[in-house]
């Protein structure tokens, strides 16, 4: 397992951002314990043919199953709970587009095309995080009370209002299949798997389908801002 030994340093630094973007809450050391299961399947999955460098790969498994321990823990503050959904949607996006990003340029790629790619892709991270950071508030996440409470900003409350419309909005104008997707998973708080499961697709499929969608709310999203 030579790989998990090299790559013990990626839990720790994992464990450390969570901690830092969710909160106090979590305890370190569960972040750690649960990222060195990530990091030990990862290596027994990995997968060289794929083309995706092992720390890359490793790094979706040890922060997916960082996310999926915290989920197992105490009940969360409201707003810890937007910030790790906000962190698990820019996950799956980038994630999603994994194979591309590593795969090989066609001959004739220009650099401007190179990072107009690297651009679309940090701005599809940013509209994920932004979704999941405000959808919970469509359904109640997690039995939290939607609207106000105690200590929020009010205009922080008026543009995650004015943010979820244009979401739904523009979900509707997205193909059947990445909308419904999208909808059940972020609007309705149905899991992604259990989603992907019902609509038939396979968890890359899935995965894949979800960054298409986001990559066009983020298009979308800033064509609003534009105007």
């Amino acid at each position: 397992m030579a790989r998990f030994h090299e790559t013990l340093s990626l839990v720790d630094s994992q464990a450390r951002q969570i901690r830092r973007l969710v909160g106090a809450e979590v305890d370190y050391d569960d972040l750690v314990g649960y990222g060195r299961e990530g990091l030990l399947d990862a290596a027994r999955r990995y997968d060289p043919q794929r083309g995706v460098p092992f720390r890359a790969y490793a790094n979706f498994r040890v922060r997916g199953a960082i996310i999926d321990g915290v989920r197992t823990m105490a009940r969360l503050p409201r707003r810890a709970f937007e910030r790790l959904r906000a962190i698990e949607a820019a996950l799956r996006t980038s994630e999603g587009s994994v194979e591309d990003v590593y795969a090989p340029q066609p001959p004739g790629t220009t650099s401007a095309a190179a990072e107009q790619l690297l651009a679309d892709h940090v701005a599809g991270m940013a509209t994920a995080m932004a979704v999941g950071l405000v959808a919970p508030r469509a359904h109640g996440e997690e039995g939290e009370t939607i609207g106000a409470t105690a200590g929020d900003d009010p205009e922080q409350l008026t543009a995650e209002a004015e943010l979820l419309s244009i979401v739904r909005q523009a979900i509707t104008e997205l193909p059947d299949q990445e909308a419904e997707l999208v909808r059940r998973h972020y609007l309705e708080g149905e899991r992604f798997d259990s989603v992907a499961r019902e609509l038939g697709l396979s968890k890359s499929w899935a995965s894949r389908l979800h960054t298409r969608a986001i990559g066009r709310l983020s298009k979308r999203l800033s064509g609003v801002k534009g105007r």
